[in-house]
């Protein structure tokens, strides 16, 4: 029988926690046998999980004989992992132990060393901060999860049972991932290369910035097909100056920015109406439904109508 280990640390989130621990206890092999034997390990003494505490029955040697070891989030991602569960997880691994981060549980991994040279995800929150501190590890914000082989990471709270059922799928088979997807009231057939569903902030458009007036123009006129030459005449610059400016105040030029704009616009409108994906790509400002189509899927890692399904408010149906 195959062993998990659930790590538990101080401050984990219990969500992250369950989820390995409800979807591997309920995989079931073709005979009827459980096809996981469930560990939770941590540090000794009591574990805070938020909304309770628990004192896990295993301590951290139980980690060695795990062939694979799940390490959930925490609720301060920047808290630092003891030494002593760095040291386990190093050791573990040097024995060819499978590793895998639910969400923020990525920076503990990292903090390993174990993930230098890979490419990793984290929740989308969190992955700019997981490339700052370790710019050794390619950050990938867009996926649901990354499987290196021995190492794995999930991005948040339902891709961490995305990734679950994925190890499942690789150890046992997709029959017995989908009895276990059924079980657990979630499609299998989520891929790790699709996008998380993020909100895309625009730039910023600074209080007082020079640019700031020109911003709202942009923004108030978004329906047109503005070109970086009439955005210019408005703006009494040259080109060249404008892109200078705009990168100065806003990280990005003004035709990025406006484009981000008008996504941002369409996502509220897929949300909020039963408006056509034509009508919208020509309220927002996209000079057709394909150009729309293929700037959203860019921006926001789908399509126009996966995301309506996925966010669509009861006011809008």
């Amino acid at each position: 029988m195959h062993t998990v280990a659930v790590l538990a640390l101080d401050g984990v989130i219990a969500f992250d926690l369950a989820i390995p621990l409800e979807a591997f206890a309920l995989a079931r092999l073709p005979d009827g046998r459980s096809a996981y034997r469930v560990l939770v390990c941590s540090p000794p003494g009591e574990i805070d999980a938020g909304a309770f505490t628990l004192r896990a029955p295993h301590g951290l040697d139980a980690l060695a004989e795990a062939d694979t070891i799940i390490v959930p989030g925490r609720y301060d991602m920047t808290r630092p992992a003891p030494e002593e569960v760095l040291d386990a997880l190093r050791r573990a691994a040097a024995h060819g132990t499978r590793i895998a981060s639910i969400c923020a549980g990525a920076f503990i991994l990292a903090a390993t060393g174990l993930l230098k040279g890979l490419r990793a995800t984290t929740h989308w929150a969190a992955a700019g901060e997981l490339a700052r501190r370790h710019p050794e590890i390619e950050v990938d914000p867009d996926v649901l999860y990354v499987d290196n082989g021995q190492f794995l990471t999930s991005a948040g709270l339902a891709a961490g049972l995305d990734l679950v059922l994925h190890m499942i799928r690789r150890d046992h088979g997709a029959a017995v991932a989908a009895d276990t997807a059924r079980l657990s009231v979630m499609p299998l057939e989520r891929e790790g290369g699709q996008a998380q569903f993020i909100v895309h902030e625009l730039p910023p458009r600074p209080s007082g910035a020079t640019l700031e007036p020109l911003m709202r123009w942009m923004e108030e006129n978004a329906r047109r097909a503005l070109t970086l030459a009439e955005i210019a005449a408005h703006a009494d610059m040259s080109t060249r100056t404008l892109n200078r400016r705009f990168r100065e105040q806003t990280g990005t030029t003004p035709l990025q920015w406006l484009h981000r704009a008008r996504v941002r616009r369409a996502q509220h409108l897929l949300e909020t109406t039963a408006h056509p994906v034509e009508r919208i790509a020509d309220q927002v400002g996209f000079g057709s439904p394909t150009a729309f189509r293929d700037r959203f899927k860019r921006q926001v890692g789908t399509s126009p109508h996966a995301y309506r399904r996925a966010f669509r408010s009861a006011a809008g149906v």
